[in-house]
């Protein structure tokens, strides 16, 4: 569908329904000397590490242009912004001074601010794989909280814990660059347990509504074969449960918990799952095709997954895609929402689409507007079918540094040049304004 075969209206979405924007620290703050150093500070300034030989040093000049960008939020119609606030700046002197005029910029515009406490710029000296990081992450977020908690209610502990620990630490493409493959589950554990201890630490500041930001999306066997139906319940089981799981129900899917590290994973798990969440955060982008060993053709977002492991990615032809090569399916997005929904039944909290984007180049972007049309169309059909999801959050506000892509890829509603730091609405810009307005009571 392109955006002119269907211009009617979204339909409506509740009273209350939260709309937003998200962005993060690392890919749009610059102002690197200002802060101390992270994993990914190290990790792109190895050669070869980031794709067009960029780094984050300037990225967007949030830092000094935050007020600028607060606006385009404000006229953009959205409820709210969620941004991430970086551990490293919060650990140089005054670095917390920045998120207090963030926060007091988005309060002075009617904007609510939803900061999300990790989302991978670990400090530089800790490590996931180390246990106590969890406990330093706790402290921080106790520091955090006990800043911006007067104006700040709504939360998020850390963002895609499965892509930190798949991507950074199993396959080495982000940061910290490591190919540990299935040696980087204490990485996933540490995150989890991370979340537990911060959410002690923020309920005792006083907050009572906070989540954690997951990646989530359906995995479809390559076949009907049983070797592939088996190779892809185990990437569905590391995808969708292996976070949601011990979150939810307090307990790893089978075959995982002993794997875990530490003498008590019984007693991590209650840490993790005990009044830990108020809702669950979905960030959902495609559907996955997986089958058995070398069977599924060749790619995982831009990279050709090792022979060793027990599950092979491939192409999902017959839909449009974007300028990832990821296709676009809005169905699978419903298909995503009803299974959470058929697979904790009571047991699941209300879900918030904590991320849902495109990128494409152009600042008339009519595949960005048809993305979003199916898509939010795609939630309201979840709605429909008895899902409780309570807020939708657009990736991203803004083009930014997209990780090991640099800057080739685009993802925003504003259209950044990189050289003059100029933003510009684009074409997708426009539309949420007026489709946002059109949800008005």
């Amino acid at each position: 569908m392109t955006a002119t075969e269907d211009d009617a209206a979204l339909p409506q979405f509740p009273p209350g329904f939260l709309w937003g924007v998200s962005t993060s620290a690392h890919q749009i703050e610059g102002a690197v000397a200002e802060r101390a150093p992270s994993v990914w500070d190290v990790f792109g300034a190895e050669p070869g590490r980031i794709r067009d030989g960029s780094t984050a040093e300037v990225a967007c000049d949030h830092v000094a242009r935050y007020r600028e960008d607060v606006a385009l939020v404000r006229d953009l119609g959205v409820d709210a912004y969620r941004f991430s606030v970086s551990w490293p700046r919060v650990l140089a002197p005054g670095g917390l001074d920045f998120y207090d005029r963030l926060v007091d910029e988005l309060c002075a515009q009617g904007v609510r601010p939803v900061p999300t406490l990790f989302h991978w710029d670990l400090p530089v000296g800790l490590d996931w794989l180390e246990r106590d990081t969890a406990h330093r992450f706790a402290e921080y977020a106790a520091t955090v909280a006990a800043r911006l908690g007067d104006r700040v209610s709504k939360w998020i502990t850390l963002n895609e814990p499965a892509e930190h620990t798949l991507l950074g630490h199993a396959l080495g493409e982000h940061a910290p660059g490591r190919k540990l493959l299935f040696d980087a589950l204490p990485v996933a554990h540490h995150q989890l347990l991370a979340h537990g201890l911060a959410a002690r630490a923020l309920r005792a500041a006083g907050v009572r509504d906070l989540g954690i930001a997951n990646s989530h999306g359906p995995t479809w066997p390559a076949s009907d074969d049983p070797a592939d139906t088996a190779a892809a319940d185990l990437y569905d089981v590391i995808l969708n449960r292996l976070f949601s799981d011990p979150l939810i129900l307090g307990r790893y899917p089978d075959g995982f918990g002993e794997l875990m590290p530490g003498g008590d994973v019984a007693g991590d798990l209650k840490v993790i799952s005990e009044d830990t969440l108020d809702w669950y955060g979905i960030n959902y982008y495609q559907p996955t095709k997986v089958g058995a060993p070398g069977t599924a053709d060749v790619e995982f977002s831009g990279l050709t997954l090792p022979a060793e492991l027990p599950f092979s990615v491939g192409r999902i032809d017959g839909y449009p895609t974007t300028d990832f090569d990821w296709p676009v399916v809005p169905e699978a997005f419903t298909e995503l929402l009803t299974g959470f929904r058929e697979r904790y039944g009571d047991r699941l909290p209300p879900l918030v689409v904590t991320e849902n984007g495109c990128a494409y180049e152009g600042i008339d972007d009519p595949e960005r507007i048809a993305f979003l049309q199916g898509h939010l169309r795609a939630l309201h059909r979840a709605l429909e079918a008895g899902v409780d999801v309570r807020g939708y959050f657009v990736w991203s506000l803004m083009d930014n540094f997209e990780w090991a892509e640099g800057y080739t890829k685009r993802f925003g509603l504003v259209h950044v040049d990189y050289a003059t730091q100029r933003r510009t609405p684009k074409a997708s810009y426009g539309w949420l304004c007026d489709a946002l307005r059109a949800q008005r009571p």
